[in-house]
């Protein structure tokens, strides 16, 4: 038994290619919007806490500031190394994969100082992994220090954070709604047009009829 069509639906049809190009950007922009919230309010938050060491040269080393510069950046990139990671797991009392995935160093180019952040849906463990990862690293530079000349101390222990530093749900909203009225955008431009719909189309141009010829006498 063969489909035949329905008068209703080629009402629907012609229904929603004649609505203005707005309603397209507006239902794309409260879509994302709707969507946005919900995923910043279906996140749970998430919380970083950071603490700081910095490179001292020894008595017996150059005073050059460039030497201590130079280790705090070499340190900030072997902070989150397995040998690193894997004394600082016994301290967090977390695996090292997660410390792998929550744990990111910073240097400065103008300061002998790294930047331990650590980032987890619980405060407190976010304090723990920062500080585990900043212990692990100076008992590493102070095992080398009779090579380097360079040790690192403690500057600033990690401390609890009172506010998340994910994206909130009106944040979220925003950008949910500003990706849903570009994609909106992108849909007008992509929608095929009938040729019907072109605004006023140009008349075909007309030739002339050839004039009729004088009688020659």
């Amino acid at each position: 038994m063969t489909d035949t069509p329905t008068p209703w639906r080629h009402l629907s049809l012609d229904r929603v290619r004649r609505l203005p190009s707005w309603c397209v950007l507006a239902a794309g922009t409260l879509v994302g919007g709707l969507v946005g919230g919900a995923y910043g309010l279906l996140t749970p938050p998430t919380f970083t806490a950071t603490s700081y060491v910095v490179a001292v040269p020894n008595a017996k080393s150059d005073p050059a500031p460039d030497s201590a510069l130079g280790f705090a950046q070499a340190y900030g990139r072997v902070a989150t190394q397995l040998a690193v990671l894997g004394d600082a797991q016994v301290w967090a009392g977390v695996p090292v994969r997660t410390l792998q995935r929550s744990v990111r160093t910073a240097t400065s180019p103008d300061a002998p100082m790294v930047a331990v952040s650590a980032t987890s849906a619980r405060p407190g463990l976010a304090v723990d992994m920062a500080n585990a990862v900043s212990r692990a690293l100076t008992r590493h530079a102070d095992n080398t220090s009779g090579n380097t000349q360079v040790r690192l101390v403690q500057f600033s222990r990690a401390v609890q954070p009172t506010e998340p530093t994910s994206a909130s749900a009106g944040v979220t909203s925003l950008v949910g709604a500003s990706a849903g009225g570009l994609l909106g955008g992108l849909a007008l431009l992509a929608w095929p047009r009938k040729s019907g719909e072109d605004d006023d189309p140009v008349p075909a141009a007309s030739v002339p009829g050839p004039a009729a010829a004088a009688d020659v006498r």
